[in-house]
């Protein structure tokens, strides 16, 4: 069954946040079209991508540059080459943003 854990609020951040829920961390993102939610943690070497660049729809490790696709997870640069996992997003009306942990 989805569990939704409540995260932070939309005015909490720009253009990325770190979200740390029973020992696992998450990274949301503001992207023009919404936010989004993935793995915090890189899937080529343990890196925070919260810390990473983000331009467009993609987030840069800040550790050796893998490039990913926000929405999707997909990686679109070396050196990761697995993907990071995504996780459904809910942005109630008065900002407040859930996440599914399960």
């Amino acid at each position: 069954m989805a569990t939704w854990v409540f995260a932070c609020n939309t005015a909490d951040f720009r253009a990325s946040f770190l979200f740390r829920h029973k020992r696992k961390e998450y990274a949301l993102f503001r992207l023009v079209d919404g936010i989004y939610c993935t793995d915090n943690v890189c899937s080529h070497e343990y890196s925070p991508l919260a810390e990473g660049m983000v331009v467009g729809a993609d987030v840069y490790c800040p550790k050796h540059g893998s490039r990913f696709d926000i929405r999707t997870g997909a990686v679109k640069d070396y050196p990761a080459t697995r993907p990071v996992k995504t996780f459904p997003v809910r942005v109630e009306d008065n900002g407040d943003i859930s996440i599914q942990v399960k």
